[in-house]
């Protein structure tokens, strides 16, 4: 399973990353791929890939947190897309890798080097498109999504783990109110 985050079924336009989104023009976030579009198009990732290994050799981990930053936090790649990726790029020649504490860090190849050569262009429209979709919106900047993430967690073990008081109520509410009110003034 992967999360290319497909939205949808019906299409206005091309994405910014390919695939046909609704752009804000037509209720996307903006001109975000949405309900239909990927977030990559076919091959887009394994050049993603590829070039951030030729800046600079890396775990599989620090790939998916490397293209999490550079989509300004809009997308996180999961480890079951990622992982096949880097064994294709090995299979391939493209990329080699060495176990370093329990870990594989993977380093370019001469071919590699080729491959990314040889695409330049479309390399580079690539992270034009990730840095244009991360400048595009506030609402996928990392910070945010992981403290909305930490408030939907906690609000969820609180409200699922037993009868709350009246006075557990009053408090849950009173702090909700007052994020609310804090992002507002923000």
């Amino acid at each position: 399973m992967h999360r290319h985050f497909h939205w949808g079924r019906h299409a206005h336009h091309r994405g910014p990353f390919g695939g046909h989104g609704r752009g804000r023009e037509h209720g996307g976030h903006h001109g975000w791929p949405r309900r239909g579009g990927r977030f990559f198009d076919h091959g887009d990732l394994k050049f993603v890939i590829l070039k951030l290994i030729a800046d600079q050799p890396s775990h599989g981990y620090e790939l998916i947190k490397a293209i999490e930053e550079q989509a300004g936090g809009a997308y996180s790649p999961s480890p079951g897309v990622v992982y096949p990726t880097l064994t294709l790029l090995e299979e391939t020649g493209m990329v080699v890798s060495e176990v370093e504490g329990g870990k594989k860090r993977y380093s370019i190849t001469p071919e590699g080097e080729a491959q990314l050569a040889a695409s330049e262009g479309q390399v580079a429209g690539i992270f034009q498109r990730m840095a244009e979709a991360a400048q595009a919106s506030a609402m996928f900047s990392p910070q945010i999504l992981r403290a909305r993430e930490n408030l939907k967690t906690a609000l969820k073990l609180k409200l699922t783990g037993g009868a709350l008081s009246k006075d557990q109520i009053a408090a849950i509410c009173d702090a909700l109110d007052a994020a609310a009110a804090a992002v507002e003034r923000a």
